[in-house]
Order: C-alpha cells, then structure tokens, then sequence
C-alpha cells in the first residue's frame, strides 16, 4: 500500500481543484465520478462511521456461528456416547477373548472419554468464548437512547464539524466556478458572431462594429468574473491543510476504535481455535496412544495359549483314579476362621474403603460422582471389569467414578 505525506495530499486536493477549473468536459466528468468517492468531499465518510453499527453485527453473528458449532460438538459427543451404549453390551458378550476383545472394549471406553472431550468443547464454546465477545461487546458499544452507538454519534459529529466550513467554500467555488464558465460560454458566443460577421459583405459596419463591442465588454466580464474565481479557489487552497488536519484527526481516532476492535476478535478466534485444535490436546493424545497400544498389544500366540488352558487340552483335568471313602470330619478351628474372613469381606462392603481423588473428576450421567483432586470419600463396590467403581461422598452423594481416578488413603 502507498501512504502519501501530508503535503502529498494537499496537492492532491490542490491538482483537483485545478484540474477541475481547466478540464475538458469529458475529462471533467470523469474527474467528477471519482470525486463523488473521494473521503475528503463532503458527506463520504459515512462508511468510516458506519464501522462501528458494523462491527457490534458482526459480534452478533460470531457468537451464533460459534454457538451453532458448540451445538455440532454437542451431538457428537451425545452420538459417541449413543454408539459406545450400543455396542458396548455387544462386545462384552461377544466370542471374542483375551487382548483381541480388550482391543475392541478399548474402542467403547475411547468413544466415551472422547465424547467428555467434545462435550467440554461445546460448554467452553458457549461459556467461555461467547460470554467473552458478549460481555466485551457490552462494554465496547453503548447504544443511544433512540438507536445508533455512541461511538459513531462521535465519529459522525467530529467529521461534520470538521466537513462544514470546507462544504460552505466548495460550494462558493462551485459557484464562482459555475459563473465564470457561464460567462466565458458568453464571451465565446460574442467572438464567434464577430468571426462570423466579419469580411461578410452581407453584414453592415455598424453592426460588425457593435459585434465587435458585445466581444469585448464579454471578454472584460469573463477576465472579472474568472478573477473572482480565482480568488475564492486561492482561498480554498488556503484552507486544505487546516481541513485535512482536522479530518485526518477524527479519521485516527475512528483507526484506533477499530484496531481495538480487531486485536480483541483476533483473540477471540485464537481462542475458539484452540478449543477447537483437538490435535493438539493431551487428552486425545492419551485416548489414541492407549488405543493403539492395545491393539498392537494383540497377541495372537498369548490367546490361543489362554483358550488351549482354559477351554482345551490344556484344562486341568481329576483323571479317573480309586479314590478310597474317608468319613467327613468338622473342623472347628477352619469353620472359625472361615466366619472371621466372611465378617471381614462383609465389613469392607458395607463399610467402605477410604479413598483420595488424584484428579478432577465430572460426572457426565446421573449415576457418576464427581469429585475436585485431594477429595477423599468411601469406595463401597470393588472395580468392575469396564475400570468403574462405586463410590459414596460424606454427605451421602452415591454414583460410579473412573477406578484409575483415585487411590487408597
């Protein structure tokens, strides 16, 4: 972009203002269709004012377009969900055994702790980056009583204060320039009927003498009327720099309204991409590292070694032998301790087992508990073959929590 000096431009408005008076009028109405786009004619910065009205829309229709994506983020966490209670059931019970089926469970538990994942994308989507531009955008705008901002009733006044006496000598140009043209029309119309008349044997002396006369008081008329002109244009050109000055002022302060505008919205989307940025999550890192963990953990030659001990030849097996009858004897020392050991499990059921929380924790059912890191609570269900325990609070809060979440006090 080219960026002309101050002096720079008032020449610019001082060429115009000559080429105006000199032009032709092809080329005047060319320099006029431009002019009618120029900032510094009056009534063209309206677009500058108008930035303001178009910003504060344009917070409006931010925060629906991010809300409208936290509402995507949404259903696809719910689908995830939906899909992993689907199968879930489906898998635990299929055919599949050993680390092939731990493979496929590992896919249901990925899906549910990325379906968390996607459901915090969309309250920090809502939350936090919307509350953001909406409170920013409440402190930034202040709205007037009859409509309109304050902001741009600013701009604006600055600009027309700045426009009316530079408006009130173009118009005085317009018109001295308007006279002189008119006259100058008069005076070529007088030196063609004298061109015309003279040497025309059909026109009398005293009329090619009266020609004559009407020519030059029009000419005397146009060199008047073209001082005047040039007059009231030299006093424009003495009030260019000061009008610039004041424009350029109002112009600065309306910049600076707008690069706060755009270094705040720049921050809002670096915000909303990183929230949006899973690839960069330690979460999702961890989902997906433990997922192909487990599956390369396949391990074809362990499995077929699990089925052959537990479901083929190599089950234990009591071969056929005499066995001799022996009489059946109480022993009441085992009995005791038998009752003692079924007293302490029952103990441990009831009672629970004191436990600390290691990390945050939020439930996404009704059934979970949720709990803040250094929280400790009882656990009263031993672990689950999907990793859940059952857990109940102080204050009589009871639900199922991640097993690899807490650990023993």
């Amino acid at each position: 972009m080219l960026f002309l000096s101050h002096r720079q431009r008032v020449q610019g408005i001082k060429s115009y203002l000559r080429e105006s008076r000199m032009s032709t009028p092809s080329s005047q109405s060319s320099i006029e269709d431009a002019n009618n786009h120029s900032f510094w004619m009056p009534g063209n910065y309206h677009p500058t004012v108008k930035r303001t009205e178009d910003a504060f829309q344009a917070c409006n229709d931010i925060v629906a377009c991010f809300q409208e994506r936290a509402r995507v983020e949404r259903q696809y966490a719910q689908q995830l969900s939906e899909w992993s209670n689907k199968w879930t059931p489906v898998v635990d019970s299929s055919p599949l055994y050993g680390s092939l089926l731990k493979a496929w469970q590992c896919f249901m538990s990925s899906a549910d702790r990325l379906a968390s994942l996607h459901a915090s994308i969309c309250r920090s989507l809502v939350s936090e980056d919307g509350d953001r531009v909406r409170t920013w955008q409440k402190d930034t705008f202040h709205k007037k009583l009859f409509g309109g901002f304050k902001e741009s009733q600013d701009i604006e006044t600055g600009f027309t204060r700045a426009q009316k006496p530079w408006a009130k000598r173009l118009k005085k140009l317009d018109k001295a320039r308007r006279a002189y043209h008119k006259v100058s029309r008069k005076e070529q119309a007088a030196r063609e009927r004298e061109v015309h008349a003279h040497g025309n044997p059909d026109v009398s002396i005293d009329k090619q003498k009266r020609l004559q006369e009407e020519r030059e008081l029009a000419q005397q008329e146009a060199e008047k009327v073209r001082g005047r002109y040039e007059k009231v244009l030299e006093e424009v050109n003495r009030y260019a720099p000061r009008y610039m000055e004041e424009m350029e002022s109002i112009f600065d302060q309306s910049q600076d309204e707008e690069r706060k505008r755009i270094v705040f919205l720049k921050q809002a989307f670096l915000s909303v991409h990183k929230h949006l940025d899973i690839t960069n999550n330690e979460t999702v890192r961890a989902v997906y590292n433990e997922l192909h963990n487990t599956v390369m953990a396949i391990d074809e030659h362990e499995d077929l070694r699990w089925w052959k001990n537990t479901h083929g030849p190599g089950m234990p097996t009591d071969w056929p032998h005499f066995q001799e009858w022996m009489p059946e004897k109480k022993n009441k020392k085992e009995k005791k301790e038998v009752e003692k050991k079924a007293t302490i499990e029952r103990s441990v059921i009831i009672g629970g087992v004191r436990v600390r929380a290691m990390y945050d924790y939020v439930g996404q059912e009704t059934d979970e508990l949720s709990f803040k890191a250094g929280e400790e609570f009882l656990k009263i269900e031993e672990e689950d073959d999907q990793g859940w325990c059952r857990g109940m609070k102080d204050d009589g809060c009871e639900g199922l929590y991640p097993a690899n979440y807490v650990e023993a006090v």
